[in-house]
This record gives C-alpha cells, structure tokens and sequence, in this order.
C-alpha cells in the first residue's frame, strides 16, 4: 500500500516537505523514513485519551520537521473513515459481509474510490476528479460499465 502512497504524492524536497499528520500510531516514526528522507519530512500526531466516558485534550507531538501545532489534525481522514464504513459494509464490525478474500476488499474498495472521485459531488457539478484535472465531466455507473478500460495500474 505504501508503495502506491509514494506514486500518488509529488516527491518531497527540504523546502516543499511532505506533510502527514496521523494518530499515535508508531509505526509511521519507522516506516516514512524508509521511503523519504527525514528532513524532507514534516509529521505531527494527534495522540486522543480516553478514561472511560472522559475524552482528555488531545496530546499534540512533533515528530519529524517543525509542524505547526494548528496544523496536526486527523479530523478529516477519521470523518472520510466513517465515510467509508457508512458506503461499504464490508469496513463494519461484525458483520455477515466481511471480506473472506482480501481480493474482495480490494476491488469493492476500488469502486467506492472511483464512485467518490468520479461520481460524488463535493460541490455543484465538481467532484474531485474534475478538481484535480482527471476529469472534464460528472460519470454514472453506465459511464462506468460501457467504458473501454485502459491500463489502471
């Protein structure tokens, strides 16, 4: 998965950093250096408590470059993660849908991200292909299934 990631975002350099923000999760301290260099790095996270019912203030960490403090934020992918197990019910707990086959996952995950990019707008007659350029119109499923299908990889 990562791999991909690193196709998707235009290289890092130390005056245009890479910005990533993410929960407590340890495992991005070890795993970003391995594909960009550090100092091409600015990575904060978001560290949330929980006593019970209690929500604490959450617990802001720099860890590579200098993110700004009002910067570090995983609101919106925690809202687009919700998103998701709200469309596809192969993401919700304990359900009869889960995936058997992680082929399953991957190709119901692949429509939902054409159908988000493709078809759902953000804003009048704009969804996020369109915004970004990939796109000049607003497809349907018909587009979808009638389309001759190039290299997608």
């Amino acid at each position: 998965m990562f791999n991909k990631f690193e196709d998707y975002v235009s290289k890092p350099t130390k005056k245009d950093k890479l910005k990533i923000f993410s929960d407590g999760n340890d495992d991005y301290t070890s795993v970003l250096p391995e594909y960009f260099p550090k100092e091409y790095l600015c990575y904060g996270q978001k560290i949330k408590h929980k006593d019970g019912k209690k929500l604490f203030p959450p617990i802001l960490r720099k860890v590579y470059g200098n993110p700004k403090e009002s910067e570090i934020d995983t609101n919106w992918i925690e809202c687009f993660n919700s998103i998701l197990r709200g469309k596809l019910s192969k993401l919700v707990r304990r359900t009869k849908n889960y995936p058997k086959e992680k082929h399953e996952l991957s190709s119901a995950l692949y429509l939902f991200q054409f159908y988000w990019n493709f078809m759902h707008k953000l804003r009048e007659n704009l969804t996020p292909a369109i915004m970004e350029g990939k796109a000049t119109k607003i497809w349907t499923w018909g587009n979808l299934l009638h389309a001759k299908l190039r290299d997608i990889n």
